[in-house]
């Protein structure tokens, strides 16, 4: 075989299959950023909606804080303690139904 022909298919076949590599190199690079931006902006989407979710509890939780500490549940508690103390005194001192006895007119 003739090594004279095969010089210029080997050039022609870089000539044409060096831009072909440099133009999908570029086209990789790109869509590797692309797809770099899209995962940056998923990642600081879902962080955003943490941080929403986070506040949503702070917020639940002051609300909470404010109710055990309120004198709110300080009276509540005291209205319970005399609701007891009511039924434990009615039942020992309160009015007798006798019915037993019939009333007379």
């Amino acid at each position: 075989m003739d090594l004279g022909i095969l010089i210029p298919i080997a050039g022609i076949v870089m000539g044409c299959g060096i831009p072909m590599v440099a133009i999908r190199s570029k086209t990789q690079l790109k869509m590797a950023q692309i797809n770099a931006s899209a995962a940056a902006h998923s990642t600081a989407e879902r962080a955003a909606q943490y941080a929403s979710r986070v506040q949503e509890l702070e917020d639940r939780v002051r609300v909470l804080e404010r109710i055990v500490t309120d004198k709110g549940y300080d009276v509540a508690t005291q209205i319970e303690a005399l609701r007891d103390s009511r039924s434990v005194e009615s039942a020992d001192n309160g009015v007798s139904l006798d019915f037993a006895r019939k009333e007379t007119v």
